[in-house]
């Protein structure tokens, strides 16, 4: 039997899938530009500001979506880019907000965000959409002389707003998404000096992860040292839950595989490490509780923390799969992306009113206690295209050579 990610007709599912989410994202675009926060029918949540981080992925999809000639996606993304030009951007200290409007958060900017604007302004390059260069160029300069910390070879986490003070928090998930990040700008850039730092934080990661038996630690103090215990009585918090992270440990694993094909210098040429990070994760995190479905945490033993299934964690889960598939052509990943699939379309995608659940409870139903609404399409619109794409160029520019199968 021939394995799905091979499969034109699984190609084609694929496809429609993502017309589906490009629908549903159409009200996005919010009013003195950036994107608004979706609620469950996909109309703008009001009690939500609009956000750098949403509005910075928002970018990113309809820039992929335009490239990919989805009409009207442009004016989307357009509108989108005009939040990180305008009201999102610190005009004064540089840098980005985290958000926007009446009482915005003014005192934290994070690497989190900016490894998005980053991302946002390469995709946004290939695509053509007006400024979108420009602001490539200042959010590298900002990322490399605000959070790149040299020595560390990794990413300092958040800033005050005058780039004044700096938390002495250090933190695995602006890490990993500054390589994303830095794959795609040095896709768009060219410049070499992009990949090496990529590699440098995954040799980093892969190290910490190998001593803990492949969980990786999240949360650091100031010297890099592992902080286990960190949220320990807030384990569902949204961007720094306690424990190991699933779709963590998924997520690092494609990105190993990524980084290699490039050519990054990564240990074990990538390969080991992703395989050793997904096994991990699959072995600790689904169906841990006896119901189908990724726990979102686990603590240092594999026993699941937080049993509710979110969204972004079985698309990196299907994501991972077709990436060792496509790197391995080892059947074991071929049969996991298809029962994840399965998984996915039974509870996760929402044919009623659009797009996916963000969130499940540990039943499978939908729960909205750490993600209300479906705030956005980024990590469903990716785990639709990975799969049809090469390991490298990253996303933005196999889309745009129209590498897509």
């Amino acid at each position: 039997m021939i394995a799905w990610p091979d499969l034109p007709t699984h190609h084609d599912w694929l496809q429609r899938e993502l017309v589906r989410l490009l629908g549903f994202g159409r009200e996005l675009p919010a009013a003195g530009g950036g994107a608004a926060w979706l609620d469950d029918d996909g109309h703008p949540d009001a009690s939500q500001p609009v956000q750098t981080w949403i509005t910075a992925r928002t970018v990113h999809v309809y820039s992929l979506a335009t490239m990919l000639g989805e009409p009207g996606a442009s004016a989307i993304a357009d509108a989108a880019l005009a939040g990180l030009t305008g009201p999102l951007h610190d005009d004064e200290h540089g840098g980005w907000f985290a958000d926007a409007g009446p009482g915005r958060d003014e005192g934290t900017k994070a690497c989190y965000d900016h490894a998005f604007v980053v991302l946002a302004a390469s995709t946004a390059t290939l695509a053509e959409r007006p400024g979108a260069r420009a602001l490539l160029d200042e959010a590298l300069e900002t990322w490399l002389t605000r959070f790149w910390d040299d020595e560390a070879g990794m990413c300092v986490d958040t800033w005050d707003r005058t780039f004044t003070t700096l938390d002495a928090y250090r933190g695995v998930n602006g890490n990993m998404h500054s390589v994303e990040a830095m794959l795609a700008a040095y896709d768009v850039t060219e410049d070499r000096a992009w990949l090496e730092r990529a590699a440098r934080i995954c040799t980093n990661v892969v190290a910490h992860a190998s001593a803990g038996d492949w969980r990786i630690p999240e949360h650091y103090d100031a010297d890099w040292t592992p902080q286990p215990e960190l949220n320990a009585d807030k384990p569902g918090d949204k961007f720094k839950p306690y424990g190991a992270t699933i779709g963590h440990g998924l997520e690092w694993a494609r990105l190993l595989l990524h980084v290699e094909a490039a050519g990054g210098e990564v240990p074990g040429g990538g390969l080991e490490a992703a395989a050793a990070l997904f096994e991990r994760a699959v072995a600790d995190g689904w169906a841990a509780d006896g119901a189908p479905g990724f726990v979102y945490t686990t603590d240092w033993s594999g026993q699941p923390v937080v049993h509710d299934r979110m969204h972004w964690v079985i698309a990196e889960a299907t994501a991972a799969a077709a990436a060792l598939y496509r790197r391995t052509g080892d059947e074991q990943y071929g049969a996991a992306y298809a029962r994840w699939w399965d998984y996915a379309e039974q509870h996760v995608l929402d044919r009623e009113r659009g797009s996916w659940h963000h969130q499940l409870d540990r039943d499978n139903q939908p729960a909205a206690t750490v993600w209300p609404g479906k705030a956005d399409l980024y990590h469903a619109v990716q785990s639709v295209l990975i799969p049809r794409l090469p390991l490298t160029p990253a996303i933005g520019l196999a889309v745009a050579r129209g590498l897509v199968a």
